[in-house]
């Protein structure tokens, strides 16, 4: 028997917040760094599984399978491909970063009551957020996935609402309404999402139960039973399931019109919690819909291609034009992280290899860029007290360090050339235009959004006259340089040479257009056009 090495992955941090939460009240800088030494391990186990993937091997590696509800069909199954490794790794990466960066964010909320323990219930949740996105990545079996898929929420909810942000424009007891309302709004939107989507896997049980025999939630199986003919979906039962998957994973990504979620969890988060949100749970919904609605269901992504390229590209320029008129950090950068979702969603259902491929890269670089510009922001705001942008002013001045590094966030934002995100977007446009020349000319009007929401907020923030409350402002500290540098430095490297990451995602691409039956169009050159470049070349 093989070493498990996905389980192993995955239960390393959710045993880390265990005992995280059992270590004593009274030693809470021993909790910090025993949930840190956990999140550290898991990016080592992280790095060994993307070390052994081979990007010309087998579809899903390092696979194990164990009967788990036999009555139902349920197996205990994980494998990764070259999508879900690189979001494992994502995942690891990040959460030491989001660890280090609310390293004191529980502090204010110590009490001399021994028995509440936020420090570690802090750390603790942010492991089991850990442990529950990675088993999400790995799983092979929908049912697996979905219970997951679903239990991520429960730690989320209480990160939003039980550690929100200090740094409202209202009192305290107005804060903690609005902390409220943003965890509930999450939980509910989610959890609709959810039973939406389990009303589809119970569909697709049925059909196979109906058509097999037996029933089974084997992604494998489906896929192979589907390709030799044993098991077939009649056009109505495939795009009432597609549907059911789709918009549970719409609403985690989220895609407008099912967006309006994210604002309010992001505004009332701390900044890290923000990160988990956006950077790391939020493309569970986006891998979701490569991984389960193409292959499953391929003939009801192509029926459904065109609506959803539309809304991705409504959710572009809206999130974009949002964002533009905000007043509230951490408010904007949310609009813009929906206005990234609307580029992710495009180039998964251009069906192109740039543009699936260019979505890939995209969920890595949106996640490191997100992660740095929100972290920055944090310090930033956890410094003046205030999220509004009116309350800053001259920072640049006082603290060049922050500025420094909170204008690379920021032009990592919009895709400055160098950084990370403009590979991925520039391969999503691509692969866009190739097939749907329109939407891709109107998706390239979000570029030019990014750069006058960012470039403004830059410059109302961190130039100018010193703004009073800014003169005494601190630069970064060197446990805040540990973690905005690495970032900066993946931001540099992934835009400079992405060939190591873009390597081991094209095969599981070339798979997954191969199961919607999809191939790149030809290029279109004009007989004119030929004469003339034989002309010239004479």
């Amino acid at each position: 028997m093989s070493f498990p090495l996905l389980t192993v992955t995955a239960v390393v941090p959710a045993a880390g917040a265990v005992v995280t939460a059992a270590v004593p009240a009274a030693r809470r800088t021993a909790a910090k760094w025993t949930a840190l030494a956990f999140a550290l391990a898991t990016l080592v186990l992280a790095a060994v599984v993307t070390a052994r993937f081979s990007p010309g091997g087998a579809r899903y590696q390092l696979t194990e399978s164990h009967a788990w509800i036999t009555a139902f069909g349920v197996r205990y199954e994980l494998g990764v491909d070259g999508i879900a490794v690189v979001l494992v790794l994502l995942t690891a990466v990040l959460v030491p970063f989001v660890m280090l960066a609310g390293w004191h964010d529980a502090d204010p909320l110590e009490t001399s009551d021994r028995r509440w323990r936020p420090t570690q219930g802090f750390f603790a949740l942010i492991l089991l957020v850990e442990a529950m996105v990675v088993i999400a990545f790995e799983s092979t079996d929908v049912f697996l996935f979905y219970v997951f898929f679903e239990a991520m929420l429960i730690p989320m909810y209480f990160l939003i609402g039980g550690f929100g942000d200090q740094a409202g424009a209202h009192g305290e007891d107005e804060q903690a309404r609005q902390r409220s309302y943003a965890a509930v709004k999450f939980l509910l939107y989610n959890l609709v999402g959810g039973l939406v989507m389990l009303a589809a896997v119970i569909g697709l049980y049925a059909v196979t139960a109906h058509q097999l025999g037996a029933g089974t939630f084997s992604l494998p199986q489906i896929l192979h039973d589907r390709a030799n003919g044993t098991l077939t979906l009649s056009t109505t039962a495939e795009r009432w399931i597609f549907l059911g998957f789709f918009f549970a994973f719409a609403v985690k990504a989220p895609l407008w019109p099912l967006h309006t979620w994210l604002p309010n969890a992001m505004g009332e988060s701390t900044a890290p919690v923000a990160v988990l949100i956006t950077a790391v749970v939020d493309k569970v919904g986006t891998f979701a819909m490569l991984r389960y609605c193409l292959q499953l269901f391929p003939a009801a992504s192509k029926w459904a291609t065109p609506v959803i390229l539309v809304l991705a590209v409504i959710g572009i320029i809206y999130g974009a034009l949002l964002a533009v008129g905000q007043r509230d950090i951490k408010r904007l950068i949310a609009y813009a992280s929906i206005s990234h979702f609307g580029f992710i969603i495009l180039g998964i259902f251009a069906m192109t290899s740039q543009g699936q491929s260019g979505a890939t890269l995209y969920m890595v670089n949106h996640g490191v860029s997100t992660a740095a510009l929100l972290l920055v922001a944090g310090f930033l705001i956890s410094r003046r007290g205030s999220r509004r942008i009116a309350d800053f002013g001259g920072v640049q001045k006082v603290a060049p360090l922050l500025a420094g590094t909170f204008l690379v966030g920021g032009l990592a934002t919009l895709s400055l050339p160098g950084l990370g995100p403009f590979v991925s977007e520039f391969l999503v446009l691509v692969g866009t235009f190739t097939r749907y020349p329109a939407l891709g000319v109107i998706a390239t009007l979000g570029i030019v959004l990014a750069a006058l929401y960012v470039l403004v907020l830059y410059q109302r923030t961190m130039t100018g006259p010193v703004k009073a409350g800014i003169e005494g402002m601190k630069d970064l500290k060197v446990r805040e340089l540990v973690v905005v540098a690495p970032l900066i430095a993946l931001l540099l490297f992934l835009g400079v040479y992405p060939k190591p990451v873009t390597d081991v995602i094209n095969p599981a691409v070339k798979d997954t257009l191969s199961d919607v039956h999809r191939t790149d169009p030809p290029p279109k050159v004009t007989v004119p056009a030929v004469a003339a470049a034989k002309e010239n070349a004479k």
